[in-house]
């Protein structure tokens, strides 16, 4: 069992130069940021006119406004330390409800007859839910940067080499921050960048 425990970060105000620029990484690359917007933009690519982008918006409704909106609630009634949920045991509880979520979204976009690339990009990130629950159960793991490494890969499958090496530089300064901000070991970071590449694998084989 993991013994690992993150500290409190420290306030904005307190902070150093060095964690405030971690701090807005953190916050801007979140998980939840990235999912919505990496399904926004296949979802446009998956259809010219408004179609595609309607298509991504429905997800990202079920894969990242609801289950952020979940652990946000959970934060204002003190159950959730902050929107990261720095505490593992913590995590669990919110994860299985955004597993719930991307079922019942998954569920519908199959059932209005979504794009095949949007629904092999939710079916790819379930996955990743799934691997990143279970390894979460006995070790913390960065969910910030498995999202983060498979959306790097699945950029570079949708769009080129040039739109993954962008993403990467990303996936890389979102594992800086979170060391600067000492909520991972470096093994913690690395693993979870491994484990998106899990996600990008099901998205290349069933788009």
């Amino acid at each position: 069992m993991s013994t690992f425990s993150p500290p409190e970060p420290p306030s904005y105000a307190a902070a150093s130069a060095r964690e405030r620029a971690a701090r807005i990484v953190t916050d801007v690359l979140a998980p939840a940021n990235l999912v919505i917007g990496l399904l926004l933009l296949v979802g446009r690519h998956s259809r010219p006119g408004w179609a595609g982008p309607g298509w991504g918006l429905l997800a990202a409704l079920f894969c990242g406004i609801l289950p952020i909106s979940l652990i946000l609630w959970g934060v204002r009634r003190g159950a959730l330390t902050d929107k990261h949920i720095r505490v593992r045991r913590q995590r669990v509880l919110p994860m299985a409800a955004s597993l719930l979520c991307v079922l019942a979204g998954l569920a519908l976009l199959r059932g209005l007859g979504a794009p095949a690339e949007v629904v092999a990009l939710v079916v790819a990130m379930l996955v990743g839910l799934v691997s990143s629950l279970a390894v979460t159960v006995r070790w913390q793991i960065s969910i910030h940067n498995s999202v983060a490494g498979g959306t790097a890969l699945v950029l570079a499958l949708v769009f080129g080499p040039w739109a993954g090496i962008a993403a990467a530089a990303g996936a890389a300064a979102i594992g800086w921050s979170r060391l600067v901000l000492k909520a991972h070991t470096p093994a913690q970071v690395l693993a979870g960048t491994a484990l998106g590449g899990v996600s990008a694998l099901v998205f290349a084989l069933l788009r």
